[in-house]
């Protein structure tokens, strides 16, 4: 019997802390003007796993979305032709864009090394 008058005793005096603890933390708060961030606000975005902030998020979108404008034309420039089933660079076709650069005279050159 008596360590459920222990027991009792224990519990009261945490819930005393507790509440106590819980009367600090908003005293602190609205002196120190904090904002504790929700569990929720910290979960992972499928759109933003890092983290960043929304300035950040928006300007790295920004800079993929360029990169992908770049790697798209780049590609495009490449001739290929389907052959067996797959996509091959075409050597006709740089052969003959080498052979008019040649004939206009521009510097512009295309080797097999910059594909």
């Amino acid at each position: 019997m008596s360590w459920l008058v222990l027991l009792g005793l224990s519990l009261f005096v945490f819930f005393i802390f507790v509440v106590l603890f819980r009367k600090f933390l908003g005293y602190m708060k609205k002196e120190q003007n904090l904002v504790i961030e929700s569990f929720h606000d910290a979960l992972i975005d499928k759109d933003n796993p890092v983290g960043l902030n929304k300035e950040e998020l928006d300007k790295l979108k920004q800079q993929q979305e360029e990169a992908q404008r770049h790697l798209r034309d780049v590609i495009s420039r490449i001739p290929v032709i389907q052959k067996d089933g797959r996509f091959q660079i075409d050597e006709e076709a740089i052969r003959q864009r080498r052979a008019a650069a040649q004939s206009n005279g521009t510097s512009e050159t295309v080797t097999n090394d910059n594909i």
